[in-house]
C-alpha cells in the first residue's frame, strides 16, 4: 500500500476509537491488510485499537492481519529489522524508542505513533501542524497544543 492511499487524519481518527477508514467496495478485490504493531508490552489500549478496527470492518485473520512485536526490556532494532522483511502495510509504533526504531529503517512505509512524548523535539518530525515524510500520530506532548487549548478557551485552569 502506498502512503497516499492512507489518508493521515483518518488513522488518527481510528486509533482514537471513531474512525472513517474506506472499506473496500464490492468491485475491488479483497485486500488482506499487514499491520505491524511494536511495543514494549502488551497494553490494555490495544485491545481497544483492535476493537476500533472490527468496528470499521478490520477483521483479524481476516482482512487484517497483524504482526505484534514486543520488545519486552530489550532492543527495538531487531523487532524493527524483522517488521521492514514482513512486507506490512502501516506500522503502529507505541512510545519514542519504537518510533525510532522504526522510522530509521523506512522512509516508505507508513508509521502512525501512539505515545510519543515530543516527536518534534525527538526528530521524529518536523512539526506539530506538519509532520510530513511518513509519519503521522498521536503525541503525549502538550506545549503546542496546551497552548493553543488556552488560547481558545478550551483549556482551563485551576
Amino acid at each position: 500500500m502506498q502512503f497516499d492511499h492512507l489518508r493521515r487524519r483518518e488513522f488518527v481518527t481510528l486509533l482514537g476509537g471513531a474512525a472513517t477508514w474506506p472499506l473496500a467496495t464490492h468491485a475491488e478485490v479483497a485486500k488482506v491488510w499487514r499491520i505491524g504493531y511494536l511495543a514494549e508490552a502488551r497494553r490494555q489500549v490495544d485491545e481497544i485499537f483492535r476493537q476500533s478496527l472490527r468496528k470499521l470492518g478490520y477483521i483479524e485473520g481476516s482482512n487484517v492481519t497483524m504482526i505484534y512485536r514486543w520488545a519486552a526490556g530489550g532492543s527495538f532494532d531487531p523487532l524493527a529489522d524483522d517488521l521492514m522483511t514482513q512486507n506490512v502495510d502501516l506500522i503502529v509504533a507505541v512510545a519514542s524508542p519504537a518510533t525510532r526504531a522504526v522510522k530509521e529503517r523506512t522512509t516508505r512505509i507508513p508509521i502512525v505513533i501512539v505515545d510519543v512524548g515530543d516527536p518534534v523535539a525527538y526528530g521524529f518530525i518536523p512539526s506539530l501542524a506538519h509532520p510530513g515524510g511518513n509519519i503521522t500520530g498521536m503525541s503525549m506532548q502538550l506545549s503546542e497544543i496546551g497552548v493553543k487549548g488556552i488560547q481558545s478557551g478550551y483549556v482551563q485552569a485551576g
